[in-house]
């Protein structure tokens, strides 16, 4: 048992700035899309990634019944595409989709990971699905879509990490 209030969790968490993606899949013959920032990277070798999908979420049965799924990582501006597959459909937009490594993934975005289903942890009201990176594009547009506190957002201000302070993670991963 928990303390922990739910909704005081939901805001805490929401204090971690993320990115924004949409996860797809391809499944019963269409094209599946939501909106998602809990993703992250997990190994380089082998190349794995995770994302979580709540056990509410159509997308579960449709990624477990696929084991493919793709991640597009959103560049700022794109907001509209991250409502639209956050259940606020918008008419307006259209093809949003192209397809690479044989999902659709959205068009545009700043990153793309197609992966098959690795693992499945089920993880209290979510199941957590690392998958094994098959094909990866990157895109030149540098600025990503920021969710924070509630609110789409982007970065005002890019300046690498000091030199020392990438030594202090080289030292740390020693």
């Amino acid at each position: 048992m928990s303390d922990v209030e739910p909704r005081a969790f939901r805001d805490a968490c929401g204090a971690f700035a993320t990115g924004v993606n949409v996860i797809t899949t391809h499944c019963d013959g269409h094209e599946h899309g939501m909106t998602a920032n809990a993703f992250m990277s997990v190994s380089l070798d082998p190349p794995l990634v995770a994302i979580s999908i709540a056990e509410k979420a159509k997308m579960l049965g449709k990624i477990q019944r696929a084991g493919r799924f793709a991640v597009s990582v959103l560049a700022s501006g794109m907001d509209p595409i991250a409502w639209h597959f956050a259940g606020k459909p918008n008419d307006n937009l259209q093809n949003l989709f192209e397809t690479i490594g044989g999902l659709p993934v959205v068009r545009g975005a700043l990153a793309t990971f197609v992966a098959e289903v690795h693992d499945e942890i089920l993880a209290g009201d979510h199941t957590i699905f690392l998958g094994r990176v098959t094909t990866l594009v990157q895109a030149a547009e540098p600025q990503p879509l920021l969710f924070f506190k509630g609110k789409f957002g982007e970065i005002e201000d890019t300046r690498r990490a000091p030199a020392s302070m990438l030594q202090i993670e080289t030292e740390l991963m020693w």
